[in-house]
């Protein structure tokens, strides 16, 4: 049993020693590839929102919960709204990676300076996540100083009225900004002001402005408590495909009948509204598999349908102003890597993003694997053949007579005792007898050579 045991450790020595380079060059080869393609995304991701009590930060703290499902931690940052979220992306000394962004948020002619700075960090889009109308609430008391009906349905009718057009850094002043341009009204025809969103909401309330525009989700707290107060209308837009040929960031929807309220009847009748569509947008050195989980949980997140949209319509690819990332066109294309509807999502984020190396390592390795089965068996037949050496010049002296019989006998007992003791595996067992039948071979001379 002892003999057994050793032949077995034997051989397992002899196949770690020679295939043991074989195996560090194959593990160097992975831990490279892991370096160099860092497959496992990072632990802590920061994404821009918007003003406090908006749309923005709710579906954040969705994100939160999505994604820490996966042991990633989503900080938010509060921000001004879309136009700081985009600067935020492009400052290199920000740690902000992905971040909502309103339609028209980029200026419409940037300057020499903001386009270099695009170019220094590329973004990209991970699709439109849902429609953001335009909302355009004012006091009845303002609007019956113009009409007996208290209904503004015209947007030139703002002109002398304290407008709220959103907090700077915000899309909201780039909307209202366009939807002037286009009824050809300036900044000074209205008494503007730049609240953020809840302020404008007070000064509202308050009677301290008489309209306010906001940009927004109607899962917006704020927006939802404002289409039921009291003496608190919504701006209806008469011309809504109009605004929308002109500006491709803008859609035509309906607020439909009811919606807000089916049992109180809000709002009594169908309203036509604008809407730009809101983006994730990312910067371009993203993760590719943070940008699949983003993908997946706004899936999850903005997939069911709200008062204006129907269930399935986004998130989508179309309708974004910047350039859809790989990672998000191939969700859209084929839906969750197969992989990930089976395994865990660190184990099928591993193999998707390894898959490649792993082959390419492969290639390189089989034609090196067959160098280890002809070195493991020189090995184990060296263990044999080098005492033939020992044998023949044994076997030579016998020939030339120089060296005493005596002499001769006694190196033969001695080479007789070393290989009784090599072990070598039972499948290399015939060139241990072959060796040892030759040795009573050259014994057999010597005592041929003796007795004679």
């Amino acid at each position: 049993m002892a003999r057994v045991i050793r032949d077995t450790l034997l051989s397992a020595r002899e196949v770690l020693f020679t295939a043991g380079p074989f195996i560090l060059l194959a593990l160097a080869l992975l831990a490279a590839a892991y370096y160099f393609l860092k497959p496992a995304p990072p632990k802590r991701v920061v994404l821009a929102t918007g003003s406090g009590q908006g749309a923005y930060e709710a579906f954040g703290k969705r994100y939160q919960e999505e994604l820490k499902r996966h042991g990633i931690e989503v900080v938010l940052r509060p921000s001004a709204g879309s136009r700081e979220n985009l600067r935020l992306l492009r400052d290199p000394k920000s740690d902000v990676q992905i971040a909502f962004v309103q339609g028209g948020a980029s200026p419409a002619q940037p300057t020499q300076e903001q386009e270099e700075e695009a170019d220094k960090l590329p973004l990209q889009s991970l699709g439109s996540m849902f429609y953001e109308p335009v909302w355009l609430f004012y006091r009845s008391e303002a609007a019956k100083k113009l009409n007996k009906d208290a209904v503004i349905s015209e947007i030139s009718q703002l002109k002398g009225l304290r407008v709220n057009t959103g907090a700077r850094g915000s899309g909201i002043p780039g909307v209202m900004g366009r939807l002037m341009e286009a009824n050809l009204m300036s900044r000074d025809d209205i008494v503007r002001s730049n609240l953020d969103l809840t302020d404008a909401v007070i000064g509202l309330l308050g009677g301290e402005i008489d309209v306010a525009a906001l940009v927004s989700a109607p899962e917006s707290s704020l927006v939802q408590m404002l289409l039921q107060t009291p003496g608190i209308r919504l701006y209806e837009f008469a011309q809504p495909e109009a605004y929308a040929r002109r500006y491709s960031f803008l859609s035509a929807v309906t607020l439909p009948r009811g919606v807000v309220d089916v049992a109180r009847n809000v709002p009594s009748h169908d309203l036509d509204m604008l809407a730009a569509t809101c983006s994730l947008v990312v910067r371009e050195d993203l993760h590719p598999a943070l940008a699949q989980l983003f993908v997946q949980a706004a899936s999850r997140i903005h997939g069911k349908g709200g008062w204006i949209s129907r269930p399935g319509q986004f998130p989508s690819a179309q309708g974004s102003e910047f350039p859809l990332a790989r990672e998000a066109d191939r969700y859209y294309r084929n839906g969750p890597p197969l992989l990930q509807r089976y395994l865990p999502f660190w184990l099928a984020n591993l193999v998707d993003r390894m898959w490649v190396a792993l082959f390419s390592i492969i290639a390189v390795l089989i034609p090196l694997g067959r160098v280890v089965p002809p070195l493991y068996e020189f090995r184990i037949r060296r263990r044999v053949f080098r005492w033939y050496r020992n044998l023949r010049q044994i076997e030579r002296d016998l020939v030339q007579g120089k060296v005493p019989q005596a002499e001769l006998v006694e190196r033969l007992d001695a080479l007789d005792g070393k290989v009784e003791s090599i072990a070598v595996p039972l499948s290399y067992a015939d060139e241990l007898y072959a060796l040892r039948s030759a040795i009573v071979l050259v014994r057999s001379r010597l005592g041929l050579r003796s007795s004679g």
